[in-house]
């Protein structure tokens, strides 16, 4: 059947995207359980967690989650008997649940928990308590026996003051914590040390951008850092608190084992207890490898290539989870010895004649090749007429300083289903291509990522790929600014979708939070010396110079880009007559995960494309 493109009819509803997207939240072995922690679009996103038995073991409405550095992280553990240690999402409290017991508080009221782990009995969280002037942030050991509840000095304080601290890792005999730290003055992927304490005294040990302390013995640490401009792991040799040798690099891949810390949950890699190393590496997408102790590696050939994180570990059995360039978001239990792979949760496989695997493309950009990933349109039973050229979205990431993989997801063949196609792109300042590629965007935001999300464009219409006329740009929070900065800019986008995107630099920095304080700086420049630059590139600043239609969605609870931001440029836009729609969600905060807001969004967008596009969407 001959259709044009974006009227095709299509299996993927918005409901069906909304039930099909749980975000997964790390995985344990406990007992002879797996438990993984699993988000329910249906309960407004609360996340619970799950097991391979079939229970449920965080009921209603219980919700495990983190508000940490605001993006929280390590919200829930669990120990060998199946008793399960979680942050509650209401009050940030640490909870111990017994199996068939009700949860119990183990911390006071007030601070905000995340970051969990537990290590030889011994729980530690990185704890913020944003209460107090400064503000403080640190590391703590909380009794698991609930005496803590209401005596707040019985948690005991591992690491305290105004720094960002993670990953806590407790030596084997008890006597060292070591952990991650850095200043507020720089992100974790500028500069981050790599600390070592006994309790009353500290070591720092010296590292660039430090990830995931582990210990192999007493005498040994494990740690991923960039020294080379490549996240690699490094293994230090110590005597007490002091380092009796160099470090010595052991993975020379030329991909990154380790990217942004935007969230205190993740795992790059695990140590085995006979010596081999599970690790994460990746260019553009992940591969996971098993490390020898002399470096040479060997590829496991498992599904999950995006955003891996290995979660566990048991004899020669690793839990994997993340997401897949054939299948849907997963958990994975892989025997490295046997290779034996089995499918814990999700992973469903995705339909090649539905949705056919990402294409890895390279792009000239004016400031060094643009690395994307491109979805065509597909549909098995339609086709468009052999003139046509298909209409694109291109996708810009939040972050900055994060990337995309190239993912299978329901949430992309809504659009290829459709005849619509996909360009999702790692501008300059993405991670996953190592620190230059990264450090591409420093001083250069808004002028380096548009350059480049319009080369990627330019390009895919060159190739004759994409209606040069009928491409529009999409993106959430930094992608939303890198949104509105094109269209600012003219001349490439025929429409913009910006959800919680940030419009006025300056009003961003006012209502910036601790984590990502300096952040802006780094990307743009120091104020006040910068203050004629911040109002420049700006969207707001500029806004008389859109000209095409504009859909901003926004979270009417989003603390990181209010909506101050998006009803600006609202104002603006009315104030001119230019087309636009602005949708403001009760409930939501930065990141839509309500199911109905779900799909409220989708229905809004591909009809908001439909008007600019010129087609009319099949029911």
């Amino acid at each position: 059947m001959s259709s044009p493109f974006g009227t095709w009819p299509s299996p993927f509803a918005p409901d069906l995207i909304a039930a099909s997207s749980p975000r997964i939240d790390g995985a344990a072995f406990v007992g002879e359980d797996i438990w993984w922690g699993e988000s329910v679009p249906s309960e407004g996103g609360r996340l619970t967690v799950r097991s391979s038995s079939g229970a449920e073991i965080l009921p209603a409405p219980w919700s495990a989650r983190s508000r940490v550095h605001e993006y929280g992280g390590g919200s829930w553990t669990a120990d060998a008997e199946g008793t399960l240690f979680f942050v509650d999402a209401k009050d940030q409290r640490v909870y111990r649940m017994r199996r068939g017991d009700d949860p119990v508080p183990l911390t006071p009221a007030g601070a905000a928990h995340g970051g969990l782990r537990l290590q030889n009995g011994r729980l530690f969280a990185v704890r913020e308590d944003l209460s107090v002037d400064p503000h403080q942030r640190g590391i703590v050991e909380i009794p698991t026996d609930g005496s803590a509840a209401d005596e707040p000095a019985l948690v005991t304080v591992i690491v305290q003051g105004e720094s960002f601290y993670a990953h806590p890792a407790l030596s084997p005999d008890g006597t060292r914590t070591a952990w991650v730290e850095w200043s507020g003055e720089r992100m974790p992927w500028q500069r981050a040390s790599l600390v070592l304490s006994d309790g009353t005294r500290r070591t720092e040990l010296p590292t660039r951008a430090a990830l995931q302390p582990e210990w192999t013995d007493d005498d040994e640490i494990l740690y991923s850092d960039d020294p080379s401009g490549r996240w690699a792991l490094h293994r230090q040799r110590v005597e007490g608190l002091r380092a009796v040798s160099s470090a010595e690099q052991i993975d020379d891949a030329d991909a990154d084992t380790g990217y942004g810390l935007w969230v205190l949950g993740n795992r790059w890699y695990r140590p085995l207890t006979d010596g081999r190393i599970v690790a994460v590496r990746t260019n553009g997408r992940d591969e996971v490898v098993v490390m020898e102790r002399d470096g040479s590696a060997r590829l496991i050939p498992v599904p999950a290539d995006g955003h891996v994180s290995v979660d566990d570990v048991a004899g020669s059995r690793v839990l994997l989870s993340g997401n897949s360039s054939s299948a849907a978001p997963g958990v994975w239990c892989v025997d490295v010895d046997s290779g034996d792979i089995e499918v814990v949760a999700g992973a469903t496989p995705s339909d090649p004649t539905w949705m056919r695997p990402a294409s890895e493309i390279l792009l000239d950009g004016a400031h060094g090749p643009v690395h994307a990933f491109a979805y065509e349109p597909v549909n098995p039973s339609t086709a468009a007429a052999d003139d046509e050229l298909p209409p694109y979205i291109v996708l810009v990431h939040g972050g900055p300083t994060a990337h995309v993989t190239g993912a299978a997801s329901a949430a992309i063949a809504f659009w290829t289903s459709r005849g619509i196609g996909v360009l999702d792109v790692n501008y300059g300042g993405s991670t996953g291509y190592g620190r230059a590629y990264r450090e591409r965007l420093d001083g250069g935001w808004g002028v380096v990522d548009v350059d480049d999300v319009v080369a990627a464009a330019h390009g895919l219409a060159d190739a004759g790929l994409a209606d040069p006329d009928r491409i529009a740009i999409r993106g959430g929070s930094a992608g939303g600014w890198t949104v509105l900065s094109s269209l600012v800019r003219g001349g490439t986008f025929a429409a913009g979708i910006s959800r919680y995107g940030v419009a006025d630099l300056r009003m961003l920095s006012e209502h910036s939070h601790d984590f990502e304080a300096n952040y802006i700086e780094g990307l743009v420049g120091p104020l006040p010396d910068a203050e004629a630059v911040y109002i420049d590139r700006s969207p707001l600043t500029h806004v008389d110079r859109i000209d095409v239609p504009v859909l901003l969605m926004q979270g009417a609870e989003d603390r990181v880009v209010p909506p101050s931001q998006s009803e600006a440029i609202r104002d603006a836009l009315a104030q001119r007559g230019v087309e636009h729609e602005y949708v403001l969600y009760t409930g939501e905060g930065h990141g839509f995960r309500a199911s109905e807001t779900i799909v409220d969004a989708l229905e809004r967008e591909l009809a908001f494309l439909g008007r600019v596009f010129g087609f009319t969407p099949a029911r």
